[in-house]
């Protein structure tokens, strides 16, 4: 909820998450670190982990639609959002999706390079789709996902994603 404060404005409720965790027609995935033990009456324990990202996606027919990718600005640029994108495509794959779609500011040029790696191609424009600012969406999609040559792409992306997360020190837990 922290993250959807700060960098989305609130569009999602607690119950909208929950929602999205007990639906069966969607993938909630969290990047998170583990929280530093907290002392208490100088006894040790363990708090929760942060997250400091999350991706959605929504299983509707045979399309894939990202509903949300976020990374904490701090953690930007290491390869993380790719990371989310991947594993949301993959789970897009292993429920035999053959399209992926999804909203992007028209504005988020961070994004839109992020997408464009992994093949989405602009296919139109949402006028101020975003009810805070004003702002157009672009909407994003990439076919052809239950093709061959999409889990090979996938493959070879894992590999470098996964190399370059590790330039950074993260682990990854599959």
């Amino acid at each position: 909820m922290e993250l959807d404060n700060l960098y989305l404005g609130g569009i999602w409720s607690k119950n909208a998450y929950q929602t999205e965790i007990e639906s069966p027609n969607s993938t909630l995935l969290t990047l998170s670190l583990p929280n530093p033990p907290l002392i208490k009456g100088g006894l040790g324990g363990v708090s929760e982990s942060i997250i400091i990202g999350y991706g959605c996606l929504w299983s509707i027919l045979e399309e894939a639609h990202i509903t949300i990718l976020l990374v904490h600005p701090r953690y930007q640029g290491q390869g993380l959002g790719q990371l989310l994108l991947l594993n949301l495509l993959e789970d897009a794959l292993k429920r035999g999706l053959e399209r992926a779609t999804l909203e992007v500011r028209a504005s988020n040029q961070a994004a839109l390079s992020l997408y464009e790696k992994f093949g989405f191609k602009i296919a139109g424009r949402r006028k101020k789709y975003y009810a805070t600012t004003g702002e157009d969406a672009l909407i994003l999609w990439k076919s052809q996902l239950h093709y061959p040559e999409f889990k090979q792409e996938l493959s070879h992306w894992r590999d470098k994603i996964i190399s370059k997360i590790a330039q950074y020190n993260w682990q990854y837990y599959d």
